[in-house]
């Protein structure tokens, strides 16, 4: 599957649009690690417990965007987004979006 932050992709046409595809996880926080991270705030850098689980969510809400738009026969997705958003007090919602369509290479003539 193609996958395109953009509204084309070079070397083929869209030839038609199958609609919105998306996929979600909602990731709470773990008392072990927001430890290790209340910790790590207190020397600076990067808080590899966190990375890790938006890493997780990331690959999971596009892995289901995916999976929605081969149940549609898409060829690729164009315009993707990722949108986060809290739903509770240590819980987030990501959101993996885009418009599923069917493509062609393009002919050179």
């Amino acid at each position: 599957m193609i996958i395109t932050t953009q509204d084309e992709l070079s070397g083929y046409d869209i030839i038609e649009t199958l609609g919105l595809v998306r996929g979600n996880t909602i990731r709470a926080r773990h008392i072990g690690k927001d430890i290790l991270a209340g910790l790590r705030t207190l020397v600076g850098g990067e808080i590899q417990e966190y990375t890790k689980m938006m890493a997780e969510a990331r690959e999971q809400s596009v892995d289901r965007m995916v999976a929605q738009a081969k149940i549609l026969n898409a060829d690729a997705i164009v315009c993707m987004r990722f949108v986060t958003s809290p739903v509770m007090q240590g819980a987030a919602e990501l959101l993996a979006y885009g418009t599923a369509v069917k493509i062609m290479p393009k002919r050179s003539y």
